[in-house]
């Protein structure tokens, strides 16, 4: 078992994954695996936490932890002596590898680690790591769903479910985990999962990565560590994602929605399996072409793992989808509202209007990331969307970019709040159409987050549903 007794341990951020660290380091596994047991003083970790909020910032949770014997440096100079002296830096994600205090720290001697290397480490029980530029969440949990209506004693944690090592007192060998993976928990990530699905992957986040290439390569850790007796389940119609067969030892399954392969494919409106028809793709709840490479990841690694046909195929065809990801809200009078406030991109956002033959009234705009929005634009102009309504900083780009693209429907600029939004919605709203809010950007001009922002979008919903069945 891995000791941390009279270590000098930091801790980068106190968000979810800094918690989960410091809960992990006063608290110990007990080597069997059947729960905590606290340490004495003498032996416990001596537990500093670095964060740039303050302590009333961060709330109750820091008196909580001042309790049990952790320091804190705080504020705008919380890096102001540096981290040099310390054994071990646990890095939360939103902390760059490459930040000059973790740098200098290293070169003393200090050795850096994370929540995820450490539930890695110490884990008992067999792992399923999904990365991807998108499609993770939903992969994940369609993978979590399918094991456990099979029986098997499965878990959710990464960036979706519970806390990694929280989960550990629960484990065991016969156990499974499935993981959401991020680029930013993979980075320096030395481990790899005993199954690899690798989704669709694409220039991402390149506001914290020096460039794509660093990106793609922090992907890529999710195979590189792995055994011959490991699988890596990849996207063949994605060139990044097959590429990744050259760097692991382990066996490949492919999926698709273009060809036939060794795992699941879409063939004219079919999914199938080993030469056999699941069932017609028409009949699936989860929208969007983009979900058809998420359902097949998740079919072919459960299948590869054993669990029935007849149970994969009850699982994907009542499955629905992740809340704020192309989540169907409800139906007023033959019209379906949508909210994927998730999506915070121009990718996600042209994926969403993909996934509709109807005609759409389409929410989009928000704060601003740096994207392009000229695909979008040009997305938007040759689809069925007849109404568009711009909100936020992005408005005048994307009004700009669809101007471009000879859009020829209708544009409601910046309305105001969410509620009167969703009434101008419904007013162009046609029997047979969708209220899409698929905003292709960030939510902090006008929100909390995308789930205030979603949230918003359903609450006035239900308010219209519920003035039109008075």
């Amino acid at each position: 078992m891995i000791s941390f007794s009279q270590k000098n341990v930091a801790i980068l951020g106190l968000g979810i994954e800094g918690q989960d660290i410091c809960r992990f380091l006063i608290k110990n596994p007990r080597p069997d695996g059947r729960g905590f047991r606290f340490l004495g003083i003498k032996k416990k970790a001596k537990i500093t936490v670095f964060d740039q909020k303050t302590a009333s910032e961060l709330g109750k949770i820091v008196k909580t932890l001042k309790g049990r014997g952790v320091k804190f440096k705080l504020g705008k100079k919380y890096l102001k002596n540096g981290l040099e002296g310390f054994d071990i830096i646990f890095r939360s994600p939103a902390f760059k590898t490459s930040l000059p205090a973790i740098t200098k720290a290293k070169k003393k001697g200090s050795k850096t680690s994370s929540a995820t290397e450490l539930f890695f480490k110490t884990c008992p029980a067999k792992i399923i790591g999904v990365t991807g530029t998108k499609g993770k969440g939903t992969t994940s949990t369609l993978i979590y769903k399918i094991l456990k209506r099979a029986g098997k004693r499965v878990f959710l944690a990464g960036n979706i479910g519970q806390p990694m090592l929280t989960l550990l007192p629960k484990l065991d060998r016969k156990s499974w985990v499935v993981l959401e993976l991020s680029s930013f928990q993979l980075q320096d990530l030395n481990f790899s999962p005993h199954i690899a699905v690798v989704l669709f992957i694409t220039s991402e986040h390149l506001d914290y990565h020096h460039d794509t290439k660093e990106y793609i390569r922090a992907k890529s850790n999710i195979v590189r560590h792995q055994n011959k007796n490991d699988l890596a389940i990849l996207n063949a119609d994605n060139p990044t994602s097959s590429s990744f067969a050259r760097l692991t030892p382990a066996k490949i399954l492919y999926f698709s929605r273009q060809k036939k392969v060794n795992g699941a494919t879409t063939i004219n409106g079919k999914i199938i399996l080993d030469n056999k028809i699941i069932g017609p793709v028409k009949n699936l709840k989860l929208r969007g072409e983009h979900n058809r490479d998420n359902i097949n990841a998740a079919i072919t690694t459960a299948n590869s793992i054993g669990i029935n046909k007849k149970i994969i195929k009850k699982e994907i065809f009542s499955f629905k989808g992740l809340e704020h990801r192309l989540e169907l809200v409800t139906t007023i009078r033959k019209i379906s509202f949508y909210n994927d406030s998730f999506s915070t991109t121009p990718e996600t956002a042209i994926a969403a209007i993909r996934a509709f033959r109807e005609p759409i009234i389409l929410i989009a705009g928000g704060s601003e990331k740096g994207s392009n929005y000229n695909q979008l634009g040009k997305e938007i102009s040759k689809s069925t969307v007849k109404t568009l309504i711009l909100i936020g900083l992005t408005a005048k780009h994307i009004r700009k970019a669809v101007k471009l693209a000879k859009f020829k429907g209708e544009i409601i600029y910046r309305p105001g709040r969410m509620e009167k939004i969703v009434k101008i919605a419904f007013q162009k709203a046609k029997p047979n159409s969708v209220i899409l809010l698929s905003p292709a950007c960030a939510s902090f001009d006008m929100f909390k987050n995308y789930k205030d922002r979603g949230d918003q979008f359903k609450k006035n919903v239900k308010k219209i549903n519920e003035e039109k069945t008075l």
